[in-house]
């Protein structure tokens, strides 16, 4: 019997598939499927996504680093975790989380654990999103900072402490995703085995290997 406490390994076969949609970061595809249960086909439209990275960055005190920028798809500027698009063709999906986090974070990190990974949506979307937590942070001179543009230019960066966001969490005060993940995830493991018993850095990621089409 499969383990139950398990994702399943499982692709159905896909006997045509047209890109209908080709965007800056996204592409959208419709697959016709056919079911091995009843043979039926049915038409699946799926939102291809470079999939991301996130970072909860916790500081000595156990405070937590939020961002906060200008989302236009749900017009607000919500609370964050410092998180970024795999879109560094080679890069490693640790490195990628530890530039995130000196760009909008302003802040480099010297242990670093795997805290949870994150299928976002996979009815419509492909996209994986690895969450990493990470210590021993030092904030980077205002002289090296990143200077962002778009949304980024007005960045805002706080220090929370971790009881009170996961009471916004809880609250729904704060609404995105992946931080409301990742700070639950790490508010579990600190209370838990411990953030050193957390997976390490390069721990295998195969929903973050997009597979051959």
């Amino acid at each position: 019997m499969d383990n139950p406490l398990r994702d399943q390994p499982l692709s159905w076969p896909v006997t045509t598939s047209e890109v209908a949609f080709t965007g800056r970061v996204v592409s959208v595809r419709s697959d016709t499927v056919r079911s091995p249960v009843d043979g039926s086909r049915f038409v699946r439209d799926v939102v291809e996504h470079p999939g991301a990275v996130a970072v909860v960055a916790v500081d000595d005190a156990e405070r937590v680093l939020v961002v906060r920028q200008y989302r236009h798809p749900v017009r607000l500027r919500p609370v964050e975790l410092p998180a970024g698009l795999r879109d560094v063709d080679g890069e490693p999906p640790h490195q990628s989380a530890a530039r995130e986090l000196y760009e909008e974070g302003h802040v480099r990190a010297g242990r670093w654990h795997v805290l949870v990974d994150l299928l976002t949506s996979p009815g419509m979307t492909d996209e994986a999103i690895r969450v990493y937590l990470a210590r021993d942070v030092d904030r980077v001179p205002d002289d090296e900072r990143f200077a962002g543009e778009h949304e980024e230019a007005d960045l805002g960066v706080a220090w929370v402490p971790l009881p009170e966001l996961v009471d916004a969490v809880l609250a729904g005060e704060v609404q995105n995703a992946t931080l409301c993940a990742g700070v639950l995830a790490a508010w579990a493991a600190r209370h838990g085995s411990g953030w050193d018993a957390l997976r390490p850095v390069g721990a295998p990621w195969p929903a973050g290997v997009k597979p051959e089409r």
